[in-house]
């Protein structure tokens, strides 16, 4: 492991010795869910802004989030492979590596305005990011006791939200400055300058990491939750099946709301532009957050399955409302789907990974995988938004939440 010592310990940790030997790891991961949310936050607003300055179409436009979470798909296992060769503190740098070098390769994409060279710089980041999602997730799960796993990973995502809330802030203010549909390639200027600095920050938090004793965490033998994952093969575990699945139609439901957004706010906000859409998904991202905070304090007294059950299918409703498209009504339904996402990702996670012991980082990386779901389905949105309309589009995630009702409802449940 590379830059610190590695430690063991069970996967259930309680009393406040382990409690305090945990909080600053816990706190410098935590760090890590802020700069993908800022990554993500910024990926709607370019997949608009690219429309513009680059004149390509919706369909078109939406392979950005193909190269995202295509990359995630891609990078997912060999990231968690070597993990569990290297530990999660090496996959952690050499994730962030290659968030810089992504983030770097921005400046020459902008310099050029290609479109492909912007694919390949955004795919490097994402690899990443696969590296970082795959070793930070299930990292706070086991930081602590295993009963309230759910509850600390829905924290550390709560600043996954904040990061996802000033995307779109920073994107509305630099990249839409020069008014309704500038195409001038000089535009990418603010893109240069945005990823620059955000290469710059992601290297001196891997400088941090370097140096930074962190605990690694391993199943115990006397564990009997882990003695009892290890017993059966990775995919007889019945919920962990189901959750590759919930969390592949999540993300693609996620990402697709958020890559049409601020075309169906445009379409159905009488006056509305592309600068006050951005400014509007920025709200919606504040509300993604806030419902992660409250999501987090509501699972201390209502079962994280039943919330997720309950907030599927209220996004169902709401989903529909979207696809009606009357005005600001669809707007605001639109607006308040992002509230009830919110808890979505890691309690599916959490739920997927619980009680696989040894097989926990392998596990991992497969949900990850899932997160394809990013890059397929928004596609298909896109196809459907330009044939159709982009209210019909939004039929799409609502199947997607379909099945996330079901595996709140069933599918979370292991043997």
């Amino acid at each position: 492991m590379a830059g610190g010592a590695a430690s063991t310990t069970s996967y259930t940790t309680t009393g406040p010795k382990n409690g305090q030997k945990y909080l600053f790891p816990f706190i410098l991961v935590t760090s890590l869910f802020f700069m993908w949310g800022l990554a993500y936050g910024l990926l709607d607003v370019l997949n608009k802004h690219f429309q513009n300055a680059l004149s390509i179409d919706k369909a078109r436009s939406t392979l950005l989030q193909g190269a995202y979470f295509g990359a995630y798909f891609l990078m997912a296992l060999p990231a968690g492979l070597l993990m569990k060769r290297f530990g999660y503190k090496s996959g952690i740098i050499f994730g962030l590596l290659l968030y810089a070098a992504g983030a770097a390769l921005f400046y020459p994409s902008a310099h050029y305005a290609n479109f492909d060279f912007f694919l390949l710089a955004l795919f490097i980041l994402a690899s990443g990011l696969a590296f970082l999602e795959t070793a930070a997730n299930p990292y706070v799960t086991v930081l602590g006791d295993k009963a309230t796993s759910e509850q600390r990973l829905n924290l550390s995502q709560c600043f996954n939200g904040l990061g996802s809330f000033l995307g779109p802030v920073i994107g509305a203010q630099l990249f839409f400055h020069g008014g309704e549909g500038a195409a001038a390639s000089s535009d990418l200027g603010s893109v240069q300058l945005v990823y620059i600095v955000m290469a710059i920050v992601v290297l001196l938090i891997a400088f941090l990491f370097y140096r930074t004793t962190l605990p690694e965490i391993t199943a115990a033998d006397d564990n009997k939750n882990a003695a009892a994952g290890a017993a059966k093969p990775l995919f007889q575990h019945r919920h962990f099946v189901w959750g590759i699945i919930a969390q592949f139609f999540y993300v693609a439901a996620q990402v697709g709301i958020g890559a049409l957004f601020i075309n169906y706010v445009t379409e159905h906000m009488e006056g509305g532009n592309d600068k006050d859409a951005s400014y509007l998904l920025s709200v919606s991202l504040a509300l993604f957050t806030a419902g992660r905070f409250a999501g987090t304090a509501i699972m201390r007294k209502v079962a994280p399955n039943a919330l997720l059950t309950a907030y599927a299918l209220i996004n169902i409703v709401l989903c529909a409302v979207v696809i009606m498209g009357h005005g600001i009504v669809a707007v605001t339904a639109l607006v308040a789907i992002f509230f009830f996402m919110s808890i979505m990702f890691p309690t599916i996670f959490a739920l997927g990974v619980k009680d696989l012991g040894p097989h926990t980082k392998t596990g991992s990386s497969f949900i990850i995988m899932s997160i394809a779901g990013g890059a397929f389905v928004p596609y298909v949105m896109g196809t459907l938004a330009k044939d159709h309309s982009t209210a019909f589009s939004f039929i799409v995630p609502l199947i997607c939440f379909v099945i996330v009702l079901f595996y709140g409802a069933r599918g979370y449940r292991t043997r």
